[in-house]
């Protein structure tokens, strides 16, 4: 009997040794799996990594040609993400573009922050620590090289060739026309090139769309009126090479073109801003006068010294007199001057215009080309949409 039981219990414990050995076999199994499978894991990550590593390195090393506004092909990285901005212009319309952070060095004059250029005044926090690059559309090659932008943006204002400036700098210059008026086809080609150049193509047919619907706006409520309904008008103090005063006026003057004004300087035999007698501005006696602000000390000065003078004028005496905000900073500066063409047709034509609130249009328009409503600023700083007195 013990004999029995004896062999019994050893049994169980067989079984139970052979229970305990298929698991343990079991369990290390597994085990293998898992740390094959952690192996394989890693592996891949390994090469996902080295994959998007090579592929990040290809993205920066590909190029792209594209041609520039006087038919040149430049060659230039796929991907655009520094630049330098070299003559009047260039930075503008890149920061119409919504390009301003791509920016690594300034001109000169960009570093002291300037409201009559608006562009500058609402990015001044990023340009003003930036090097200086160049001045006045002549570009500092040295440096340049040293900012090290991937791409030279130059405007046709410039001083440099584009080829010579390529060639001593090792850098791609890719050349903008730029424009020194409202909205010419120099204005939308300088906005297509930038959209392709920056990646923004989107942002180039936005704002085109958005520009021709102002310019389309503006001609559409003015072109057919007739001529004898248009009031005669006169812009005074407008600035070209400095301040000028009341003899500083200009023949097809930007705002005034777009809303098919009187100007009665177009009556010469001028283009662009000039000095005109004064004593011919008594004979034509505009019906309104406008003045732009950067002339405004010296035109009070004078006023100061000869108030008869105007005290002559039909629009002195029945208060005909209103401001233009300054727009000729280093060239044109499109924002503003769109905003002066409302404020003045406002004016000019109240009927057509009787749905315009100016400092509205001027928000709107600041906001869709800057990304942001400086006029409060402007308002503060003394320049606003307003009646003037002379003298005052």
């Amino acid at each position: 009997m013990k004999k029995i039981v004896s062999m019994i219990v050893v049994s169980v414990m067989a079984m139970s040794l052979c229970a305990c050995t298929d698991k343990a076999d079991q369990s290390a199994s597994a085990g293998g799996s898992s740390v094959q499978q952690s192996e394989e894991s890693t592996e891949q990550l390994s090469t996902d990594s080295a994959a998007e590593s090579e592929a990040e390195s290809m993205e920066e090393s590909a190029t792209r040609i594209i041609t520039d506004s006087t038919g040149r092909d430049v060659e230039i990285p796929s991907r655009v993400e520094s630049i330098v901005c070299v003559g009047v212009g260039a930075l503008r319309y890149s920061c119409y573009m919504d390009a301003a952070d791509l920016v690594v060095g300034v001109e000169d004059y960009e570093v002291k922050e300037g409201m009559s250029r608006l562009y500058n005044y609402v990015n001044f926090d990023k340009f003003k620590d930036l090097p200086v690059t160049g001045t006045n559309g002549e570009p500092n090659i040295e440096e340049i090289i040293t900012a090290g932008p991937q791409v030279i943006v130059m405007s046709s204002y410039a001083s440099a060739d584009a080829d010579d400036l390529q060639a001593k700098s090792g850098i791609p210059v890719v050349m903008v026309p730029g424009s020194d008026t409202t909205l010419d086809d120099n204005a939308y080609e300088t906005i297509r090139i930038m959209g392709e150049l920056y990646g923004k193509e989107d942002r180039a047919q936005e704002l085109t769309a958005y520009l021709k619907g102002i310019q389309k706006d503006l001609d559409d409520r003015t072109a057919d009126i007739p001529e004898e309904d248009k009031p005669s008008v006169y812009v005074a103090g407008v600035s070209f090479k400095g301040a000028h005063g009341f003899e500083g006026t200009e023949a097809y003057y930007g705002p005034f073109e777009l809303i098919h004004a009187n100007n009665l300087a177009n009556t010469t035999d001028q283009t662009g801003a000039f000095d005109i007698d004064l004593e011919q501005v008594l004979t034509w006696d505009p019906e309104i006068i406008f003045l732009d602000f950067n002339g405004m000390s010296l035109i009070n000065e004078d006023y100061a010294d000869n108030p008869d003078y105007y005290q002559n004028l039909t629009a002195v005496k029945e208060g005909k007199v209103y401001s233009q905000i300054s727009f000729r900073s280093s060239a044109s500066n499109l924002e503003t001057a769109l905003a002066d063409a409302y404020y003045a047709a406002c004016i000019m034509y109240p009927e057509q215009f009787s749905d315009i609130d100016p400092v509205e249009k001027a928000g709107e328009i600041f906001t869709a080309l800057l990304g942001t409503n400086p006029y409060e600023d402007l308002k503060e700083a003394g320049y606003e949409f307003r009646q003037i007195t002379i003298g005052e």
